[in-house]
Parts: structure tokens; sequence; C-alpha cells
């Protein structure tokens, strides 16, 4: 159990035995769990100083009832024993920062990169614990937030259109009359072409089914806007997959900002003015092409093996396991 994360429940059914009274075996007399030198603190904060890389990634995660935590990984160990750095129980950066600074400045002046997203919280704590490190905001944040944007206007236009239908119910029940939605071409009504088309909207056009391309026409013949909210989107993420350095995103996204601002969508331009904010940050991505992949792919794991215990009772066990695979 030292070395998989599996639970004890797991491992008693797999040898026909009683996996409650196996844990409570593990936990008080088998492992040191109770010799564990952070048990005390652990709910609150763990560190791994050893454990720290050149390349770092923080990223939020919960562990139960909701219940954000603080995770700063080391890429170089590509989500083994050795990954994990830090776990803060919240996302304050004075609590971070409390827990990092425990690292020796020298240690913590060998680190040349960390992977973000947008949250100013981690920006502060990454400025005042890593002052060496070049900060680089995860492209895949940003391109989710593009992803948004266009979800943002297809809902506004699924709300307007159900008002529109709720209304010409109302005026036909008045005439004695039975209303009959316009049906399309596909099959859909107005209503169901904005609901049923929320994932090819994710999707880039070459990967869309023959009846997603059918769905996708019809819905921007209806609803230009969203077409031009669509490829604003593509557009963002073809700046990081096509282009090659800095000096050539960064125009690029100078001409990505105009179409916004000819646009006139609102969820975009408050996506620009982030980007904006912190292009500095979004253009280091060039430099090394680094991504908070790494993070988020052990953010899965660690949810993984929550969803094995079935949930976290107990937090500081829950870390206390975590701690023997993953640091």
């Amino acid at each position: 159990m030292d070395n998989h994360p599996v639970s004890a429940q797991l491992v008693g059914l797999f040898f026909q035995m009683d996996g409650k009274q196996l844990q409570d075996q593990y936990k008080n007399h088998l492992s040191d769990y109770h010799d564990w030198d952070q048990k005390s603190h652990a709910e609150n904060w763990t560190l791994f100083q050893d454990n720290i890389g050149e390349h770092l990634s923080i990223d939020e995660t919960s562990f139960s009832n909701g219940e954000l935590y603080t995770i700063v990984s080391s890429k170089s160990a590509k989500g083994k024993k050795g990954t994990l750095v830090a776990t803060i129980k919240g996302t304050k950066a004075e609590d971070i920062i409390a827990v990092l600074e425990r690292i020796p400045i020298r240690t913590r002046n060998k680190v040349k990169e960390v992977t973000m997203d947008m949250a100013p919280n981690m920006a502060k704590a990454i400025r005042r614990c890593f002052r060496n490190a070049r900060r680089v905001i995860d492209r895949f944040h940003v391109q989710k937030l593009a992803y948004d944007a266009v979800q943002e206007l297809r809902i506004q236009y699924r709300w307007e259109v159900l008002d529109i239908e709720s209304q010409k119910i109302k005026d036909a029940r008045k005439q004695g009359l039975s209303y009959e939605p316009e049906v399309l071409s596909n099959g859909d009504t107005i209503k169901q072409l904005l609901a049923r088309s929320r994932h090819l909207l994710f999707k880039h056009p070459s990967r869309w089914t023959e009846s997603q391309k059918h769905r996708a026409e019809l819905l921007f013949i209806r609803f230009p806007k969203l077409r031009q909210a669509y490829d604003l989107g593509i557009a963002l993420g073809d700046i990081f997959t096509k282009c090659k350095d800095k000096t050539l995103a960064f125009t690029k996204l100078g001409l990505w900002h105009n179409k916004v601002e000819n646009a006139g969508i609102i969820s975009f331009e408050s996506l620009a003015k982030s980007i904006a904010a912190h292009h500095p940050e979004i253009l280091h991505y060039f430099d090394n092409r680094s991504t908070n992949a790494s993070a988020e792919s052990f953010n899965a794991k660690l949810k993984a093996f929550r969803s094995v215990f079935r949930g976290v009772r107990d937090t500081t066990f829950f870390l206390y396991r975590v701690m023997k695979l993953y640091a």
C-alpha cells in the first residue's frame, strides 16, 4: 500500500479480508503514520523541500467537501515518487508564502521556471518565494477561458430563445391553438440546436463529425455572432500551436486583440483585457513551451486516489498516503 494507490478495502476484497480492519491495522500498527514528523500540521501544510527542482508547477485541487488545497509539484519527477513539493490548505498567498519560505532561500533561488494559471495569489507567492523563476501562465488555461467565452454567448442565446418560445406558447394558448416549434433540416428545433451545439464549440472544425458540421452550419447561419466568437477562440488557439517564437506570437496576439475589439462580444472583451494584463507571463510559454499539464495530470491522480477512498474522511491520513506515494 506504500507503493500503489489502492485502498485497504480493495486489498481486503482481493485477499478476502476485512478491509476496514486491514486499514486500521495499517494505520495504527503496520505503517509509521503515528511517527510521521509532519502529522501534527499535515492538514494545514506539508513540505518536501528535497523534491524541489528547476521547473515547478503550482495549482489548486479539492480533497473533500470542496476544501481547496494548493499543490506545488516538481516536473522532473513526471508524476511519480518525488513529484510532491508542498501541499497548503487554502489558496491565500500569505499562507502559501509562509510555507514555501521554510525552504532555504539558496534552494529556492535554483528554481528557474514555475507554470501557473492567472490567479493573482499564485503570482504573488511565486514572485516572493522564487525570485529567480520565470512565471509562465498555462496556455491551456488561456484557451479554456476562450472556450468559456464562446459558451457564455451560446447560453445567452439559449435563454433568449427559451423566452421567445415561452411567449409564443402563451400567445398560442390565448388563441386556443397548439404551438408547433420550427424544426430544422437536421431535426433540431432552435432550442435543441443551441443545447446540442455545446460539444462541437469545444472542438476544432477538423475534428467535427458530419452531423456536427451540419449542426454548426445551421447554428452559425442563425447566430452569426456565435460564429465570430467561435472563430476568435480558434484563432487564439492557433497562436499557441502555430507560432514558433515569442516575437511573432506577440504580433499575432495584437492582431487578435484588434479583432476582439471589432467583434463587440463582451465575454471576449473581458478575456482580451485579462490577456493584455498578463501577456508577459503568457508569452513566456514560447521560451520552452512549458504548460501546467503535469500539474493537471498530478491533480487527476490525486482525485483518482481520493475516489478509491470514496471520499476523504481523514485528511491527515490521506495526505500521509499521498506522501508515501509521491513525496
